[in-house]
């Protein structure tokens, strides 16, 4: 017990400080990308040509975050000269058009709905779904309950059983295997209830988009509330989503 108690003091207080203090991310960390409107032509169909996840729109010079990746190839390509992706990892959005973006995004806390935040501001339990998923965006929603995020002090705890959730999290392109399941976990949730996408994957079938195996997005199977894209979004990505979209005051 004594050595429990030093080494408790010897740690000292490892939670982060967010979201009462922005915290800096590793330089190599691709978040939010800026995409700059005076680019040549030549440079935006080269870096076009080049995405692996068609998610570059020549005509609106824009980039769909549902789709994207976030592999960094068009900012390689154009040397950050049309694409650069930065340190934000706040990009989460309410309504999936706003996905296709040239940086700048709505507020995501006044596209929420406010009666969601009056309902799960004090508590909120969500059931996490894989749907055929790489386990990448499983692991980075795990790690929320280490101590260093430590998800449960702001009142949002995942729980084993539909019956006891408020919200679905999805993640995975959602095979044909999966679909079912999660159908019958979504009508086993009691009402009212919400459904957040996590990751290209559920939200546009990411890098299986368009095979016969897999949807479309989650939201051709059943309504979504939020869009949290990435492969896989940062733990501070789904942090600031679930905290911004259904919490009053943090």
């Amino acid at each position: 017990m004594l050595d429990t108690l030093k080494n408790r003091i010897k740690q000292g207080y490892r939670t982060t400080e967010y979201p009462k203090k922005t915290i800096a991310l590793p330089a190599r960390y691709r978040g939010l990308p800026k995409i700059s409107q005076h680019s040549d032509s030549k440079i935006i169909n080269i870096c076009a040509d080049a995405c692996p996840q068609d998610a570059i729109n020549i005509e609106k010079k824009k980039v769909d975050m549902g789709r994207c990746v976030f592999c960094g190839t068009c900012e390689k390509l154009s040397d950050g000269q049309f694409i650069k992706f930065t340190q934000n990892f706040e990009y989460s959005v309410a309504n999936k058009e706003h996905l296709l973006t040239s940086g700048t995004l709505p507020d995501l806390a006044k596209h929420s709905k406010q009666h969601f935040k009056k309902l799960f501001g004090r508590s909120l339990q969500l059931r996490q779904v894989s749907a055929a998923g790489c386990n990448a965006c499983e692991a980075d929603l795990n790690v929320l309950a280490t101590p260093f995020f430590d998800l449960a002090r702001f009142g949002i705890n995942f729980v084993a059983s539909p019956r006891h959730a408020d919200g679905l999290v999805v993640t995975g392109p959602i095979s044909k295997n999966m679909k079912t399941a999660l159908i019958q976990t979504y009508e086993a949730m009691p009402e009212p209830k919400v459904v957040i996408a996590v990751g290209s994957c559920a939200i546009t079938g990411g890098p299986f988009r368009g095979y016969p195996e897999v949807s479309d997005g989650l939201d051709s199977i059943i309504p979504v509330d939020l869009y949290i894209p990435g492969c896989p979004p940062h733990p501070l990505t789904n942090l600031h989503a679930l905290l911004t979209f259904f919490k009053k005051n943090v």
